[in-house]
């Protein structure tokens, strides 16, 4: 399996033309919204690698949408042409930053929002800390929601041998990407930060990874001490309907997520 993983970016450029195509859209976002006094701030949703916003976000986004939140899904870090087969999340991180950063500033302009919250998978939870840190995303950010996030990389030898993925090598542990982003301040702006991790991840390893250094402003969090009994595992942190609701107890508050809330244990 994992040396099918490794070469799949290198398929990908092989049969994949230079132009890159958006993946569809989810279930409830990128439509024209409004946002409401009850929830001012758009929630932009952050893929991971190898993903789109349309195979991941089938179940959160028309949560958040039900929940009354104007919903935005980006596709961002094709890497030659994988786009047009639905391949996204795989190219440098700095350039994948800009491209949120370029997606923010549309939203913005779009709804007359002061600021957005961000909701994102694996890299897609790490990669908005390096726009909120490196070009102005303090300023736009109130929320930043990691599920199964990639803070500290992982250990998982796929990760430095995916040749064509820039971001697979970016996101194993000790890399100088990583080492540069994490050096100082890891939760810097005025943003709260939630960290959801599972103890039966087998992409971000080891699980703890996803943490970020204690601070006021950050909450960690692992989910089977919420629900002891969810074996959901790292692809399925965005479809688990007890981290969706971690998700909307964490966006639905100003400031750090109340640690003592309990979601209902049930899963799919």
């Amino acid at each position: 399996m994992r040396r099918v993983l490794a070469l799949l970016p290198v398929l990908i450029a092989l049969i994949a033309p230079a132009a890159a195509a958006a993946a569809p859209s989810p279930p409830g976002a990128n439509v024209a919204c409004t946002p409401t006094p009850a929830h001012p701030y758009p929630v932009v949703l952050v893929h991971g690698t190898f993903a789109n916003r349309f195979n991941s976000w089938q179940a959160m986004s028309p949560a958040l949408k039900r929940a009354g939140y104007c919903v935005y899904a980006l596709d961002y870090g094709a890497r030659n042409g994988s786009g047009l087969v639905g391949v996204y999340g795989i190219g440098e991180i700095e350039r994948s930053a800009q491209q949120l950063r370029d997606f923010v500033a549309d939203v913005l302009a779009r709804t007359g929002a002061a600021k957005v919250s961000l909701v994102g998978h694996s890299q897609g939870g790490l990669m908005p800390r390096y726009f909120i840190k490196d070009l102005g995303g303090a300023a736009v950010v109130d929320d930043l929601v990691g599920l199964a996030p990639s803070n500290h990389g992982t250990t998982s030898p796929f990760a430095p041998i995916a040749y064509g993925c820039p971001a697979c090598r970016q996101q194993a542990a000790g890399s100088p990407f990583l080492q540069e982003l994490n050096a100082g301040d890891e939760s810097p702006g005025e943003v709260s930060y939630t960290q959801l991790v599972t103890r039966y991840d087998e992409v971000v390893t080891p699980y703890t990874s996803g943490f970020l250094a204690p601070d006021s402003q950050v909450t960690n969090l692992t989910l089977q001490d919420a629900c002891p009994n969810d074996t959901s595992e790292h692809l399925r942190m965005p479809y688990d309907p007890p981290a969706i609701a971690i998700t909307l107890n964490a966006l639905g508050r100003a400031g750090p997520s109340d640690p003592g809330f309990r979601p209902a244990c049930t899963t799919f």
